[in-house]
């Protein structure tokens, strides 16, 4: 507790937390309610949902090139403020297109609008870095956790309560609005310039495509020489295809499963489960990860996790779905924190926005590929059991692979310096 007091008491990382808190808000509200209304109006075609899914995951791989390169080379602070202020306009945009009716366009604007948040993460993440001190990484990883907990807690209601009472326009109304607030929050930092700008001044003409090119080709160097990053980044891989189910694998389950009459009413008690879950870990990992190891506390939260995950599939009734959830939601946060808390630590300032450019495509191309197999795949040849096995299997793999490779890394030290990370033997 008295972290989060002395973490708050930074001006640059209240207005921080607040801009992506309210920005997390309105985007949860938004996809909640734009998926219920395709289910509702396509309820015999699902595939909608998960190609929905994959607007949101699919526009990384065409923006991946730069996204870091700009973040370490163009001022952070305007990246992250431009980002808000163009969701926001896309918001409104995504309103006709629906008015219109058109899936195409509608998808079309889904994918331009991701292509741009895309941008936002990579730079935040490297202001953060800047403004916060070494110590205050796992607290911030802590507080963001928290505050996810909380939309998952919460979120789904508010976005089935804004879908029921002001339907799928005002829903993204709100979407929008919060991205006005977050870009609003975001400008009014007071960011040093070398935390904005840590490789020093660059102009639009600077980038021309060698450069981009080149910078991201230095990213992937940066990675591959460091093995404990290069570890890291390996198992993000499969955190794309665990998000790329369970983007769609609770609401299939209640409404082809357990709860086919009343799947909408028992997804908002799925949130408060699953959120009330995630928000009591969060509290338990934030004291956790400050007496053991980081590699420790994310192996065991992804070996729990993953075993009660593929259990969870094989629910008969919805009392033993939710309990199985709950406990799985409670170990999650270990790996999130732990991971929040170290990259930072192992990560040069002025590689940041490359490995997270490198990073995100990673998770987001197993993310894509497996809301592709899903959309062709479910209900023709696989249910929803074999779901639930991929994606907790896919944890415990890759909870089994860091109890191999990251103890022996670490037993081997390593130290970051300026130019490039050096592994000691």
């Amino acid at each position: 507790m008295k972290k989060f007091k002395e973490i708050f008491k930074n001006p640059i990382f209240v207005k921080l937390f607040f801009a992506n808190f309210t920005s997390q808000m309105g985007s949860v509200i938004g996809i909640t309610a734009f998926t219920f209304y395709l289910l509702d109006r396509f309820s015999n075609q699902p595939a909608y949902a998960s190609v929905a899914e994959m607007m949101y995951s699919l526009p990384t791989l065409a923006v991946f090139f730069i996204v870091g390169v700009l973040a370490d080379r163009m001022d952070r602070q305007k990246i992250a403020y431009h980002c808000d202020t163009l969701s926001a306009f896309l918001s409104i945009v995504l309103i006709g297109a629906i008015y219109i009716g058109w899936m195409p366009l509608i998808f079309a604007v889904l994918f331009l609008r991701s292509a741009i948040s895309k941008f936002f993460f990579p730079a935040e993440s490297g202001i953060l870095q800047g403004v916060l001190s070494k110590d205050d990484y796992a607290t911030s990883a802590g507080l963001n956790q928290m505050v996810s907990s909380l939309f998952m807690l919460f979120g789904s209601a508010l976005g089935i309560l804004a879908y029921r009472f002001t339907g799928v326009y005002g829903a993204i109304v709100i979407d929008s609005l919060s991205f006005i607030i977050s870009g609003l929050l975001m400008r009014a930092c007071k960011i040093p310039e070398e935390v904005r700008l840590p490789n020093g001044h660059h102009k639009w003409k600077d980038l021309n495509i060698s450069f981009v090119f080149k910078d991201f080709k230095t990213g992937a160097f940066y990675i591959l020489k460091n093995k404990l990053l290069r570890s890291l980044i390996i198992g993000f891989c499969i955190f794309g295809i665990v998000n790329g189910g369970f983007s769609v694998m609770p609401i299939f389950i209640l409404k082809y499963k357990l709860a086919p009459q009343n799947y909408e009413e028992y997804s908002v008690i799925l949130g408060v489960v699953f959120g009330t879950g995630v928000l009591i870990g969060s509290i338990i990992s934030s004291l956790i990860i400050q007496k053991v190891k980081f590699y420790q506390a994310m192996i065991v939260g992804l070996i729990i996790t993953g075993t009660f995950v593929v259990l969870s599939g094989y629910a008969n009734n919805l009392m033993l779905f939710f309990v199985l959830i709950f406990i799985s939601a409670i170990t999650l946060p270990l790996v999130n924190i732990a991971i929040g808390g170290w990259m930072p630590s192992i990560v040069d300032k002025k590689y940041m926005g490359r490995v997270q450019g490198w990073v995100s495509p990673l998770m987001m191309l197993a993310q894509t590929l497996t809301l592709a197999f899903i959309s062709i795949s479910f209900q023709k040849f696989i249910q929803i059991e074999t779901l639930y096995c991929i994606v907790g299997g896919g944890l415990l793999l890759v909870g089994i692979y860091y109890m191999i490779v990251l103890p022996r890394l670490l037993k081997k030290g390593i130290t970051i310096v300026e130019d490039q990370p050096v592994v000691s033997n």
